[in-house]
């Protein structure tokens, strides 16, 4: 067995354990504190809500249970089970062309994990979250989501994905650099168009109609400095009951939406507030900063691909052996399928990041609105969320972007001291 084989299978077995052994932390740590509500919580958040946060946590969590093992064995198949041999062999019976033969053997696989995924997300929608009185979703709309989403994929994709191919195969050792350089404008196209072609396909985005809370915003958006192309009430109701607010786009095209579940649950000055915190993020200029760490961090891989793409052991390491192969295409599939194994452990760098941008768009609400209408609404959020107040610290530093309530509450709190 190659010593690369080796090195992956002691990755995936480390990732799926990591993953299942968190996932139990969680649950043990949840169900620790379900009988009592955090002292800080306790005079707004009922021990009966404070139990069904809980209960709706440990039930998506065990629910991942399946995806993780799902996953494992997917990667596994399509790796050192051959799957990717079958379908590159079929291919070639079709296509003689290198770069579409590279696209079909990408797309179909990404299909194929997709349609294995559906049960999945379809028992997410349609028990867990109709169980607790969250999904607002009819099988129709489900199904017509998915379609669109393909359709979408395949519209915006496709041309991508043979953009990259082709710049593998044409521009020589340097292919990377290039290939980096259209993944940035690809990126930036989708930023630009997304609030006004994207979304709407989704989503009915209606200008804010509150006469007394628009102008309270457009209050907030002057003393901000910030401009937007208008402020949107989205039907989210249409599909789930929670609630949300943010703003998205850039330049000439950034606008401000809000759920018209988290209007209809939150006090305007609470509303204020949380718009207070999303003009947080742009002052310190959140999003170009994440923007900037992604292409930096995509440029490293596409070098990462570049060297690997020339390294006979990397496709051999994973089970690659069909001689009809494209080696630009599946290099570029297996790079894709087999990162995020080698690259989990280092989430919660991620996630201090994320945190620490968290941080300062409170702050910043606390000094241009009210600190204490932000608590209020986040409280309110946590609890039309069913949003536990006590997840797992160590699980929590790997999945959760924002803070634990606890901490959160905590900081805002010395904000109004200091």
């Amino acid at each position: 067995m190659q010593t690369f084989t080796l090195i992956f299978i002691a990755a995936l077995l480390l990732t799926v354990s990591v993953q299942i052994w968190l996932s139990l932390r969680h649950i043990r740590h949840i169900r620790a504190h379900q009988s009592k509500v955090p002292e800080e919580f306790a005079s707004q958040i009922s021990l009966a809500d404070h139990s069904k946060a809980a209960e709706y946590t440990c039930a998506k969590t065990r629910v991942g249970y399946p995806g993780i093992f799902l996953h494992a064995g997917i990667l596994l198949f399509l790796t050192l089970g051959g799957g990717l041999n079958v379908l590159s062999e079929y291919w070639s019976g079709w296509i003689g062309d290198p770069i579409i033969h590279g696209m079909a053997l990408i797309m179909s696989t990404f299909l194929i994990m997709s349609l294995l995924e559906i049960p999945l997300s379809y028992y997410r929608t349609f028990v867990i979250e109709e169980k607790f009185g969250f999904n607002k979703m009819t099988p129709g709309m489900f199904f017509a989501d998915l379609i669109k989403q393909g359709l979408l994929m395949a519209l915006l994709g496709a041309p991508l994905l043979f953009c990259i191919l082709w710049l593998m195969e044409k521009t020589g050792e340097h292919w990377w650099l290039y290939a980096w350089a259209a993944w940035m404008t690809f990126n930036l196209f989708i930023l630009a168009i997304y609030p006004a072609w994207i979304a709407p396909m989704f989503n009915q985005f209606t200008p804010l109609e509150d006469a007394t809370l628009k102008t309270r915003i457009e209050k907030l958006m002057q003393k901000c400095g910030f401009k937007s192309s208008g402020l949107f009430v989205m039907d989210g109701s249409r599909r789930s009951k929670h609630g949300n607010a943010y703003f998205t786009g850039f330049g000439k095209t950034k606008r401000i939406v809000f759920f018209d579940t988290l209007l209809s649950s939150l006090e305007p000055k609470e509303i204020e507030a949380v718009l207070a915190h999303e003009l947080g993020h742009f002052k310190h200029r959140h999003v170009i900063k994440r923007i900037t760490l992604s292409f930096v961090l995509s440029l490293v891989f596409f070098w990462l691909l570049g060297f690997l793409m020339n390294q006979s052991w990397f496709y051999e390491g994973l089970g690659v052996t069909a001689t009809s192969v494209p080696q630009t295409a599946m290099a570029l599939l297996l790079f894709f399928l087999v990162m995020p194994v080698f690259t989990f452990l280092l989430h919660p760098i991620s996630s201090i990041y994320s945190r620490k941008h968290e941080f300062e768009a409170d702050a910043y609400a606390a000094k241009n609105s009210s600190a204490d209408y932000l608590i209020s609404a986040l409280v309110k959020l946590y609890q039309d969320n069913a949003a536990t107040l006590t997840p797992d610290p160590l699980h929590s530093s790997f999945y959760d972007s924002h803070p634990p309530a606890a901490i959160r509450v905590a900081h805002l709190q010395n904000q109004m001291q200091s």
